[in-house]
């Protein structure tokens, strides 16, 4: 089984709070101060001809049942021309009440291959803007992928992508799952992690589900799961569509 990449770059960039700022403070201040300028930033940069993201949505993650998390969120923007590195993180100094209760971030370019393509329906807000608004009503589970030392990485991804995708595929169709994404590095020597892998479920039962007929099919002798953070969602903020 083949699966075909977006053709477009998936730009990663991973948030975490600074110390002292509480979950609520970041978000709302992502929400309310931040992402508006960031779609306003890609509209005007389109309007000009310049690179402009063809698509923004960020991941809000949960902490677990001990309180902790390794990362707050994770905003995505999609791209025809990848932008540059940056020379200096964003956030480095602030520019908004946001950066200012996160830590500076980096983006990661990835590419994305949607394994089970199903609809997480979006529903612009009614009054005011349409854009930028939230969508919640069901679990996902993201989680950032970290290889055993020595992991030979064109083997791994391509045990990923014919082996493993395949097989997580059959059993999200089996439980009744709404949408499965792996999004590989494009420079995994650099970047902080070789990928990730993205799995929507109507609700906490159909998770369960999967957890209960899923099989191994041998990614796990890959995958330094100990580093390999596991990240629980049920709210994302989409700017553009």
């Amino acid at each position: 089984m083949t699966f075909e990449a977006n053709p477009l770059t998936k730009m990663q960039y991973l948030i975490r709070r600074r110390p002292g700022v509480s979950r609520e403070d970041l978000v709302a201040n992502w929400f309310a101060n931040h992402m508006p300028g960031v779609v306003s930033q890609q509209r005007r940069s389109a309007d000009r001809g310049r690179t402009a993201a063809q698509r923004y949505i960020a991941t809000v993650f949960e902490p677990d049942a001990e309180g902790n998390q390794a990362w707050d969120g994770v905003a995505q923007l999609w791209f025809h021309d990848a932008p540059p590195r940056p020379d200096w993180p964003h956030g480095d100094p602030p520019r908004d009440t946001f950066q200012e209760r996160a830590e500076p971030y980096s983006p990661w370019p990835t590419t994305e291959y949607p394994i089970v393509d199903g609809l997480v329906p979006v529903e612009p807000n009614s009054f005011d803007k349409p854009f930028p608004c939230t969508r919640s009503g069901f679990v996902k589970i993201t989680t950032l992928v970290v290889a055993k030392p020595d992991t030979d990485l064109d083997g791994y991804f391509a045990h990923w992508l014919d082996v493993h995708a395949p097989n997580v595929a059959a059993v999200m169709e089996q439980v009744g799952g709404l949408r499965y994404v792996i999004s590989t590095s494009d420079e995994p020597t650099v970047d902080p992690y070789l990928g990730m892998a993205e799995l929507w479920f109507p609700s906490p039962v159909e998770l369960a589900a999967f957890n209960d007929v899923y099989e191994s099919d041998g990614i796990e002798d890959l995958v330094d799961y100990a580093n390999s953070p596991v990240l629980r969602s049920s709210t994302e903020m989409i700017g553009i569509p």
